[in-house]
């Protein structure tokens, strides 16, 4: 009974330990998470809080930055064929366009142009050069060297991936009778008139310089150098604007208005006979322009219309009365949906004081249209000008336009 009872009181003593084993195991395990806990905390607590929410406003900082850069533009490449001359690949330009805004507050945005010379030399220049100060939802203030506000064409629709063809109306690019460029200031931006939509730019800027020849007794006006200068020769303005109203959609109507004063500053004398101008004073220069746009499903057609006059001078050598340069052009083009041909047609009358550079056109085109910005362009141009001047010449035309 002894040894029984002893063998029972063993048996039992081992099963009560064993049974207590699982709850002497987990309170060891509680106990050491609970050190870990504890040293977590204690890391925690060492961390600089500061510290975190730097990094967490600078890993954010894109989201709320005050300064924007930006960079676009256009290049285009070609051919030219001119009758009764050699064809050349002589279409090359580059033209980058910056941007660089503060908040809502002001934009500063330039154009600069690449081209290669005839002889092979690269040529860069300045095509304009802006402070845009938003006033309001309505206002924004321009101010330095500017693209025209005149009609559309060359402040809207001359890069070559936004032109239709290859080549500028004539009397639209930079010796005709639009203006070209401006330095001064402006006041741009759009206002909602009843039901409609409406568009209005005012400016003030630096006079145009007057180009001459002398013709062996009087001075004859020959052009209108209409493009930005960085002078104000006899303190010339012009004062002028456009404004435009869009009725329905689709269609947009313009009217611009500019008048101040020219001054002639370039002389053409093959004799060397000429006089000097003297204190010719400023001549009267005004300028007319309308244009349209009407865009219907795949169907655009547009056309501008510019008149510039000079007056006769008032003052020193006797010159010609005064000239009119006047241009106009209408245009429409048609995209054969859903292929990516488009194609084009323009009608050009150019009349100048100069009969050597007075042109009616017709330009036949057709593009093809890779990307809405990548545009392939074949163009013929039917000129009717002087006998013998390089306005009455024919030209065959490719470009590869890309604008990005």
């Amino acid at each position: 009974m002894n040894k029984l009872n002893s063998r029972l009181v063993r048996n039992t003593l081992a099963l009560a330990l064993f049974s207590s084993a699982p709850a002497l195991y987990a309170n060891t395990e509680l106990d050491n998470l609970k050190m870990q806990i504890d040293n977590l905390q204690q890391q925690l607590d060492a961390l600089n809080i500061n510290d975190l929410e730097k990094q967490v406003s600078a890993a954010s900082e894109w989201k709320t930055q005050n300064a924007l850069i930006h960079m676009a533009g256009y290049a285009g490449v070609g051919y030219m064929k001119t009758s009764g001359e050699d064809g050349a690949f002589k279409i090359a330009s580059f033209s980058p366009i910056f941007h660089f805004q503060y908040r809502d507050l002001i934009m500063l945005e330039s154009e600069l142009e690449f081209g290669i010379t005839p002889e092979g030399e690269t040529e860069a220049a300045l095509e304009y050069l802006t402070a845009d100060l938003f006033l309001n939802d309505y206002v924004t203030l321009v101010t330095g060297k500017f693209l025209s506000p005149i009609g559309q064409f060359r402040q809207n629709t001359h890069p070559s991936w936004i032109n239709k063809l290859p080549s500028a109306p004539p009397g639209f690019g930079h010796d005709g009778a639009a203006p070209v460029s401006d330095i001064g200031v402006q006041l741009r931006g759009g206002v909602p008139i009843g039901g409609m939509r409406s568009n209005y730019a005012v400016f003030v800027t630096n006079g145009p310089e007057l180009n001459a020849d002398w013709d062996g007794s009087a001075f004859e006006l020959d052009g209108v150098n209409a493009e930005a200068k960085n002078r104000n020769i006899g303190g010339d303005m012009v004062f002028g604007g456009r404004f435009g109203l869009i009725p329905m959609s689709g269609l947009e109507l313009g009217l611009s208005l500019a008048s101040g004063s020219a001054t002639v500053t370039l002389v053409e004398d093959d004799s060397g006979t000429a006089p000097a101008l003297g204190d010719e004073a400023g001549r009267n220069y005004d300028v007319l322009g309308f244009d349209f746009n009407w865009q219907y499903n795949q169907l655009n057609v547009r056309g501008e219309y510019v008149k510039s006059t000079v007056g006769a001078a008032t003052t020193g050598v006797s010159a010609s009365e005064g000239e009119n340069w006047k241009t106009w052009f209408t245009q429409a083009s048609y995209r054969f949906s859903p292929s990516k041909f488009e194609g084009v047609v323009r009608y050009t009358n150019y009349d100048s004081p100069n009969p050597q550079i007075d042109q009616k056109q017709w330009a036949l085109g057709l593009n093809y249209l890779m990307a809405s910005n990548v545009i392939a362009k074949i163009a013929y141009e039917s000129n009717d000008g002087a006998n013998g001047s390089s306005a009455d010449a024919n030209r065959i035309l490719l470009q590869l336009a890309y604008g990005f």
